[in-house]
């Protein structure tokens, strides 16, 4: 093999390289921010967050907030949240969207992990708010008894009867409302 041969075979495998390393840059992209991606699976799993404000009469809540479709493809707001300081009375609010839904209470909500279960007291009359709200898409349960039971964040399969069959709930999620009740507001 000459020189001239060489030269060429040497330019063409660096050409084939540098094909392979952009081909594989275009079908597997870095995130955009993967320090603050990693931060946030670390801290509570992808895009988990709690928020901390005050309520109509200046009571401190923290709250999580996720969207989360069930079996049948409905979206559902789930919002785990805590009044007043560490301890308070835990809840986890059910939103459907007004029209599409109509939530009868009293409905307890159905929960298991593997063997576990749970049956949580729907206590949504309790609440002034949802109580006068016509719309009824809205449901509340006390959160406590789950929340005092798990010692890992396991994934949780949520049935409302009535309202749906099915509705997964991730490790992530779950991280959350156990940050509840002892996080700072």
């Amino acid at each position: 093999m000459n020189t001239a041969m060489k030269a060429r075979s040497a330019a063409a495998i660096r050409q084939l390289a540098l094909f392979v390393v952009l081909a594989g840059l275009l079908l597997f992209p870095a995130p955009a921010n993967a320090l603050a991606a990693a931060t946030a699976t670390v801290a509570f799993g992808p895009l988990a967050q709690l928020h901390a404000h005050p309520d109509a009469n200046g009571t401190p809540v923290l709250r999580s907030l996720e969207s989360l479709r069930d079996l049948d493809d409905q979206s559902w707001q789930l919002v785990g949240y805590r009044e007043g300081p560490p301890g308070g009375l835990l809840r986890l609010r059910i939103v459907g969207y007004p029209g599409k839904v109509r939530l009868d209470h009293p409905t307890p909500l159905l929960v298991r992990s593997g063997r576990y279960h749970w049956e949580l007291e729907d206590v949504t009359l309790a609440s002034s708010q949802l109580a006068a709200d016509n719309r009824s898409a809205a449901a509340e349960f006390d959160l406590a008894p789950l929340l005092a039971e798990l010692s890992q964040d396991r994934p949780l399969r949520m049935r409302l009867p009535g309202v749906f069959t099915e509705l997964p709930v991730p490790p992530f999620v779950v991280a959350e409302w156990r940050n509840l009740s002892a996080r700072p507001s």
